[in-house]
């Protein structure tokens, strides 16, 4: 299943893609897409539905968060190798673990705002895992049945926030809009292997990631269960698991992100997202 919610902000319904692409209202089924719709029975009983029964949806509805409720954004730092060498830092011995507040979430083409004073706005196309049940200090080989699906996030970041100020990480990373996420959340039975998906991105058409989720030092199932160790996983909580290199800040000279850029991003099977920044 690839579920999303569309419509204004504020007043997003839920939904879900067709096989031919098309946006079918899930409205009459459950009122909305929230956390307790991600556990497994929840999700075994949407599974159930004829979608090709639902409404249909018209084409150019704005695409919100693909599900409301989520109370941790947790994300995976330096977590490619060769980001880490391009970004002038040691590939890490175990996760370098962050967060982003929640307050920074939006749907996948809604604008990027620069903030206040902003000079090094920057990129980075993830993978997103959402976690479908309550998960605390699992082991990698049991950690895929938690996980409820996955998604694109641009995890944006202010660089001169995060490394030049005093304090941690989280300044650079949670500012409003800097959380991007989806257009849809796909069930994690559409993705036999998350470490085999290419994704990319792009600035301006000019394209500066293209790798592969193989290419990570800790894989997805290491990631949850780590993470686990330290806090207690729940239905909807995020872990975005780090950027391929070719971020603005890797290149020579550095690119940083203008009023008017248009960013474009994916990752093979998870859909698309589409920002100009403001």
């Amino acid at each position: 299943m690839k579920l999303l919610r569309y419509g204004p902000k504020g007043a997003e319904r839920p939904g879900v893609l067709d096989a031919k692409g098309m946006i079918r209202d899930l409205s009459g089924v459950i009122s909305d897409l929230t956390v307790q719709q991600l556990v497994p029975q929840a999700m075994d009983t949407l599974r159930s539905i004829d979608i090709d029964a639902l409404p249909e949806v018209p084409d150019g509805v704005r695409l919100g968060v693909p599900y409301t409720g989520m109370r941790k954004f947790i994300c995976i730092g330096l977590n490619y190798r060769d980001h880490a060498e391009e970004s002038g830092q040691p590939v890490p011995k175990e996760p370098i673990i962050f967060t982003k507040w929640t307050s920074c979430v939006q749907g996948a083409n809604d604008p990027i705002e620069l903030p206040l004073n902003s000079k090094k706005t920057d990129w980075e196309v993830e993978l997103g895992v959402v976690i479908g049940k309550k998960a605390k200090c699992i082991e990698p080989q049991d950690a895929a049945q938690y996980i409820a699906g996955y998604c694109v996030v641009n995890d944006i970041s202010e660089r001169e926030y995060q490394l030049e100020k005093s304090g941690q990480w989280d300044i650079g990373k949670g500012c409003d809009t800097f959380g991007p996420i989806g257009p849809w959340l796909v069930s994690s039975d559409e993705i036999p292997d998350a470490q085999a998906l290419s994704l990319w991105l792009e600035v301006n058409g000019k394209q500066f990631q293209n790798s592969n989720t193989e290419q990570m030092v800790f894989d997805v199932n290491h990631l949850i269960s780590y993470v686990s160790r330290f806090t207690t996983l729940e239905p909807g909580d995020l872990i975005s698991t780090g950027t391929p290199p070719g971020v603005g800040l890797g290149q020579k000279p550095p690119v940083y992100l203008n009023r008017g850029d248009i960013i474009t991003l994916g990752i093979q099977g998870l859909g698309q997202q589409r920002q100009e920044v403001n």
